[in-house]
């Protein structure tokens, strides 16, 4: 076993007696998760600082792209949006109505922990005002949230929108009201 010494550099082991890339006995000839990676020869051209790729190091590239065989295999594979955006949006304001009661909370979504909660059936919310589902119910549940968020240093949060929801009516109170007491709404 010796490593090419002259105008060419190999990165794989070079056996001369066969003039190719030698294997291990150990890895024998079952194809392995080393076979997916490309060959890389690089040649030192000229001038010495920079090297030459040769063009076969680009044939086995295409393991980094899945085909569309590959994806009609592993169709619940989440796309890359849907792997990262909980962490580029990590907080979630979930709202819900019910014709009894206003709930919301903000949620850390990476770790699922709830960062505040805001609700009408509380006990010291739901003496003091006269209805719990009106729009002054929804403005109390807003300045609850932005208050409780505040407290726990969160100043940006998201809002999904369920399919065919729009941010209109009691949903609109609530998140203008988030927005007047300082929270900021990251789209």
């Amino acid at each position: 076993m010796s490593c090419l010494v002259s105008s060419t550099c190999s990165l794989v082991p070079f056996d001369s007696s066969l003039n190719r890339p030698s294997r291990s006995s150990k890895l024998g000839s079952s194809i392995s998760w080393q076979s997916s990676f490309p060959r890389l020869s690089i040649e030192i051209g000229p001038v010495i600082s920079s090297p030459i790729v040769k063009k076969e190091s680009f044939v086995q590239a295409a393991w980094t792209r899945r085909s569309r065989g590959e994806a009609a295999k592993r169709p619940n594979k989440k796309s890359w949006k849907q792997r990262t955006d909980m962490y580029m949006r990590p907080f979630l304001l979930n709202v819900f109505f019910s014709r009894k009661f206003i709930h919301a909370k903000v949620m850390h979504r990476p770790t699922s922990k709830v960062i505040s909660v805001a609700t009408t059936n509380a006990r010291d919310i739901r003496t003091n005002i006269p209805s719990l589902v009106d729009d002054e119910a929804c403005r109390l549940i807003g300045k609850l949230i932005a208050e409780r968020s505040k407290e726990a240093d969160v100043y940006a949060v998201s809002y999904e929108p369920r399919k065919g929801e729009r941010i209109e009516g009691k949903l609109g109170i609530v998140i203008d009201t988030i927005k007047e007491h300082g929270i900021i709404f990251v789209p």
